[in-house]
């Protein structure tokens, strides 16, 4: 569906909206699969209405999509069972436990046993781990929470959950701007024109010769009153006709020009396509306006959307949007030393784990690669640089090596759902690995990517497809099959060393933003038409891209050859800079590097420090030294949650900081190592627990398809507490992100840190199965 048809199914939305057809809206969005109502999900699972809501969430995901949405149809058939129970309506327990429980068997039979004995209970709350289940209205509310966690958490459902943000009845002002237009082409325009129906262009009739009206054809049906009163207003309710005017040339000023040659349909030429969106419209492209709003595009300007759009389907970020208040404070920055490791040489890459929150990847100059489970302090894996088919290696490749065998690694990082990671070297190559659980790594791909050094290498979703990105020496930019290594796509046009990448979307189109060491920033659709922008970075040098933790906010931060650093916030829709960001020293000694968090806040390396801002303000917030010893200019990384921050020191270490949660978290890694130590029985597993409501089966995933996994995987422990709601704590490795919503925060973290509770929710493998408890 092009996104011109995808807007009209919004519009539609909204129009059934306004009309009171809320079955239809329903129907609508479950079919399309385009705005996931949360609304009517919550108000459905506190009607208990199980089935309507598989059937709703069956328009957006399957339970065998991935792991989140295993998780979410286990935790609502859960539900529905421990219901049934409760009303002691055994025959429906029994019902349902073959017919919507018996699924998730294949996955976790032990757990599925655990299940099936509650039948045998006369209530099942005198099993230990459900004495604290509630009634039922308390129960639905608990687990929604949970569930709305979980689809947030879901990358199926990142780009459902906002309504596109337009004016109301949007549909009636389009229909009224067409016949407008429409009553502007009638050669004999009446001042005061009826309009009657909708189902045939609007033409004013001509008068005879009296000065009557003709009477209609008497072929024609289309005649009388629109059928349901009010649906469109009449015409002449509007007011007068306004003029069309044609918009000004500032009024379609974007990041492209208008004599792009790489750009066809000089048609569309007054409204060229801009890459990033404008904020004041939820489509892609610029259009000219009428007075009132912006129109549809032209037939030529849609087809040269769909030309422009081969990226991943219906993925929507708005960069109009309005930003929520700043409901943070320094307290939510990470800034206490809680970890320090020593990697044992110089650290150039870091990246946190997407899901786990506490694995960091590291990447040094000698072209080794680690993994370390920071809140233990221990390196889950160590792999040093070797090529791993050296025969299958390019000359060039060979020789370089053969020359000067140094290598270092130029960037790590994880891929979107943590089961892959990449690694660029400064020499020609890059390596993935697969990830699983239990902290093993394994090679996957080797690919001689460019000659000289391979500078960034990134993950992106072309045609729902996982891809790997990287840029190099050679002025490139190369887009490789995740999966086969096959290259895809080849982008050229930098006239100097491509320094970084930053993949990213806008509504369903897919695109990269580079930067090359001559300052100049290009972006690239996946096609191969050349660069859609080419603009300049402050300072002129070496310069990174990144958005915003919610995907719409542009940031850089770049240092010059004179030292003079600049971190800087992009107006997307202009091309130009919204604000620059005080607080650098006047000459850096080396390229200052920066990351986001939470979508408010900025930090960079700088003076022998961290250096914070909030986003919305100029000026420095705070900065810390992490009890010194840190580099010149510190490398820097974020967990996905902000709440831990490592920072690279100047004695070949990694200082882990944190703020109040990531205090809290490493406070609950420290009571699990407790409980193990006080119970030598337990079998020993120093790789960090993978903690979910259900188990191994929210664990499950493919390497390359984010599937289920294999079975026969080693798989954590699982305990019959999983059948009651868990505490929200062990979403920490569950999902990508945790609420910012601090009185939820508070909530749940206020019990994780009592060991005990903690202990009595696991039932380790060693176990049998009918145990319950400790």
């Amino acid at each position: 569906m092009s996104s011109l048809s995808r807007e009209l199914v919004f519009l539609i939305l909204q129009f059934l909206d306004e009309e009171k057809f809320k079955e239809t809206v329903h129907k609508l969005e479950q079919e399309s699969g385009f705005f996931f109502n949360m609304k009517h999900f919550e108000d459905q699972v506190q009607a208990g209405e199980w089935d309507e809501i598989e059937r709703y969430l069956c328009g957006f995901t399957k339970v065998e999509d991935n792991r989140y949405s295993m998780k979410i149809f286990f935790e609502i058939r859960k539900q529905k069972y421990l219901e049934a129970l409760d009303r002691q309506d055994r025959a429906k327990a029994v019902e349902i436990l073959v017919k919507d429980l018996k699924v998730f068997a294949s996955f976790n039979e032990e757990l599925f046993k655990e299940i099936t004995q509650l039948l045998t209970l006369d209530n099942f709350r005198q099993n230990e781990q459900l004495s604290k289940y509630g009634d039922t209205k308390s129960a639905r509310n608990i687990m929604l929470v949970e569930l709305k966690k979980l689809i947030e958490a879901n990358p199926l459902f990142r780009d459902k959950l906002t309504f596109p943000p337009f004016k109301s009845s949007r549909l009636r002002t389009l229909i009224n701007q067409s016949l407008n237009w429409q009553h502007q082409l009638c050669k004999n325009p009446r001042s005061n024109p009826d309009i009657k129906t909708l189902f045939i262009d609007h033409s004013c009739t001509p008068t005879t010769a009296n000065g009557a009206h003709p009477p209609p054809p008497s072929n024609t049906p289309l005649v009388g009153p629109i059928p349901k009163a009010g649906a469109f207003p009449p015409i002449g309710a509007h007011g007068p006709f306004q003029p069309v005017v044609s918009p000004t040339p500032g009024a379609i000023a974007g990041w492209m020009s208008a004599n792009n040659p790489s750009l066809p349909h000089p048609s569309v030429a007054a409204g060229p396509p801009t890459l990033v969106q404008p904020s004041s419209a939820a489509a892609f492209l610029k259009h000219p306006r009428t007075p009132t709003g912006m129109n549809y595009q032209s037939a030529d300007s849609e087809h040269l959307m769909k030309r422009m759009r081969p990226g991943q389907s219906e993925e929507v970020s708005f960069s109009g949007i309005a930003h929520t208040p700043n409901i943070y404070s320094q307290d939510d920055l990470p800034k206490t030393v809680v970890r320090t490791l020593n990697q044992g040489s110089n650290v150039i890459s870091m990246d946190f784990h997407p899901q786990h929150q506490t694995i960091l990847l590291v990447g040094t100059n000698v072209g080794d690669i680690s993994l370390w489970e920071v809140g233990s302090r221990e390196r889950l894996a160590h792999k040093p640089f070797k090529v791993w088919d050296l025969s299958a290696s390019s000359m060039p490749l060979q020789t370089a090596l053969l020359n000067d065998a140094a290598i270092s690694v130029n960037r790590c990082v994880w891929g979107p759902d943590g089961l892959m990671l990449g690694v660029a070297f400064s020499k020609h190559i890059v390596q993935i690995y697969t990830y699983n659980p239990t902290g093993e790594l394994r090679p996957h791909l080797e690919i001689d990517a460019h000659v000289g050094g391979v500078n960034d290498i990134a993950f992106a979703h072309p045609n729902k497809q996982l891809c790997i990105v990287t840029c190099g020496d050679d002025k490139m930019i190369k887009v490789w099959d995740a999966g086969a290594g096959g290259r895809q796509y080849i982008f050229e046009g930098h006239e100097a060393p491509v320094y970084s990448l930053c993949p990213h979307y806008k509504e369903n189109i897919q695109f990269i933003f580079s930067t090359a060491i001559d300052g100049k920033i290009k972006a690239w659709l996946y096609d191969s038409l050349g660069s859609r922008v080419d603009y300049d970075a402050p300072g002129l040098w070496c310069t990174m891209m990144a958005y915003s933790a919610d995907g719409t906010r542009l940031f850089s931060c770049g240092t010059s050859k004179e030292g003079e650093s600049h971190l800087v916030e992009w107006n997307e829709s202009e091309g130009s800079i919204k604000r620059t960001y005080l607080g650098f020293r006047k000459r850096s000694l080396d390229v200052v590097q920066f990351d986001t968090t939470r979508s408010h806040f900025l930090a960079a390396g700088d003076e022998f420090q961290i250096k914070f801002w909030d986003m919305d303000n100029t000026n420095m917030l705070t900065a810390v030294d992490a009890d010194g010893g840190l580099p010149a200019s510190p490398r820097l990384r974020f967990n996905k949650e902000g709440s831990l921050l490592a920072v690279t020191t100047s004695d070949n270490g990694i200082k882990i900081l944190a703020s109040s949660d990531g205090l809290r978290l490493i406070r609950m890694l420290e009571s699990r190592a407790i409980d193990k130590s006080r119970s030598p029985s337990e079998p020993i597993n120093s790789k960090p627990l993978i903690v979910n409501a259900l188990g191994s089966v929210a664990n499950v995933s493919s390497g390359l398809a984010s599937s289920l996994e294999r079975s026969d995987r080693i798989q954590p422990a699982v305990s019959i507490g999983n059948l009651g709601t868990m505490d929200n704590s062990r979403l920490v490795d569950v999902k990508p992100r945790i609420s910012d919503d601090t009185d939820k925060l508070k909530s749940w973290k206020s019990d994780i840190v009592d060991s005990s509770q903690l202990k009595a929710l696991r039932l380790p493998d060693s176990i049998a199965a009918g145990k319950v408890g400790s």
